[in-house]
């Protein structure tokens, strides 16, 4: 269903309720998504961004709804992944003289992922494309979050189509952001910028200082995912400047797992320091939680702990995605310590301790081992850790 967002510009995307993975089983969408395209209507029809390839058939249907779609005369791919791009071929048998704009490296990913003779224009920052009444400026935006995003600002409507940036995986019967609750949205768009962006937080920051230096007028921001930023739209832009500064708040993340319970209850006396030294926490199990759940409260914090016993001379495996994402994210400004149990050999200690200094988080405390079962000497050893771990995230200001 079409939605007129602005003068003669309308959304023409699919709302996919159901989806709860993204970038295969990379994310977890627990509100579903959207795939937004934007159709122009002026003296040049413009189509911006298609919609994932399931659902060509529901956007040619959209498309149709406002205008014959062999009518469109460009199609800008903001971006090749192809939550984007994938009802390109669909899109372009209908109009296959359309000129295809991209950004320089969108020349080198669009034609690579579909091999057709289609036109190309390439653009870069600063370029405009006259539709008529409305004027298109180009901004490219590598690395949000691929090197080959391209943002568009229509004037005189003074809307900002941001691609993958300020989006949201979050699905709904309304297209705006003051249609929704408001805590609701931020949540999933922090979730989004702790699993998807935070590496390139400082191509983040540098971006939206270009964007600000241009003194545009900004009405709206319109997403490639989730909701229309309409009421207040320049609030994404200063959280996503607060996110890319990377300056986390003052608790703690205690990651575990545990097979006869002995670094569950490690965990929970780590837990007891922290608290009792002033700082708050979260506990998660790795085999029970959420992935990308717990990678956005590990966003959120100063303090990391791990926790697992010695497993084949490793550690459990239901660790090992959370600490691939510790290392790929790319995280600044926190401190960590570990722990953990053994009966044999007793490595997992070293392992965990060696691979938050190897993700950029310092281990500032000395871990606790404890075989088989933990005593209470080994518990009160654990709380010491989390009180001298609160010491340090309280001496040391991000």
């Amino acid at each position: 269903m079409k939605t007129e967002i602005s003068n003669n510009i309308f959304w023409v995307g699919v709302t996919d309720w159901d989806l709860r993975q993204f970038h295969g089983h990379e994310l977890s969408t627990h509100q579903g998504s959207t795939y937004n395209a934007y159709l122009i209507i002026d003296e040049k029809v413009t189509l911006i961004d298609t919609v994932w390839t399931p659902f060509a058939d529901q956007l040619l249907s959209n498309i149709s709804e406002i205008i014959d779609p062999g009518k469109i005369d460009y199609v800008i791919a903001a971006h090749a992944e192809v939550d984007h791009s994938g009802s390109l071929p669909a899109v372009m048998r209908h109009c296959p003289e359309a000129e295809i704009i991209v950004s320089p490296r969108g020349l080198e990913s669009i034609p690579r992922y579909y091999r057709q003779p289609w036109h190309f224009r390439s653009v870069k920052t600063g370029e405009q494309l006259n539709l008529g009444e409305k004027t298109l400026t180009f901004i490219e935006a590598p690395m949000l979050h691929w090197p080959d995003n391209l943002l568009t600002y229509s004037a005189p409507d003074n809307v900002l189509f941001s691609s993958d940036a300020f989006g949201q995986h979050f699905a709904s019967s309304g297209r705006f952001n003051d249609e929704v609750d408001t805590a609701a949205l931020f949540a999933e768009a922090e979730k989004y910028y702790a699993n998807i962006l935070t590496p390139f937080s400082p191509m983040v920051s540098r971006k939206i200082e270009e964007f600000l230096a241009l003194n545009l007028s900004l009405n709206m921001i319109a997403p490639s995912h989730g909701l229309i930023w309409r009421q207040n739209p320049s609030q994404i832009v200063a959280q996503y400047q607060q996110w890319a500064a990377q300056q986390p708040n003052n608790d703690a993340v205690i990651i575990y797992d545990t097979m006869w319970q002995a670094t569950r209850l490690m965990a929970e006396a780590v837990g007891e320091g922290l608290v009792t030294a002033g700082i708050s926490y979260k506990l998660f199990n790795a085999a029970a939680s959420d992935r990308n759940d717990v990678i956005t409260d590990v966003f959120r914090s100063k303090g990391v702990v791990l926790g697992s016993p010695t497993f084949n001379q490793g550690i459990l495996p239901t660790l090992s995605p959370i600490l691939t994402d510790l290392k790929g994210l790319k995280f600044k400004n926190k401190i960590g310590a570990a722990f953990g149990s053994y009966g044999w050999s007793g490595e997992s200690l070293s392992i965990l301790e060696q691979h938050l200094n190897d993700s950029g988080i310092p281990v500032v405390v000395p871990g606790v081992k404890a075989k088989w079962q933990p005593d209470p000497s080994d518990l009160e050893a654990c709380r010491r850790l989390g009180i001298s771990l609160a010491a340090a995230m309280q001496n040391n200001p991000a």
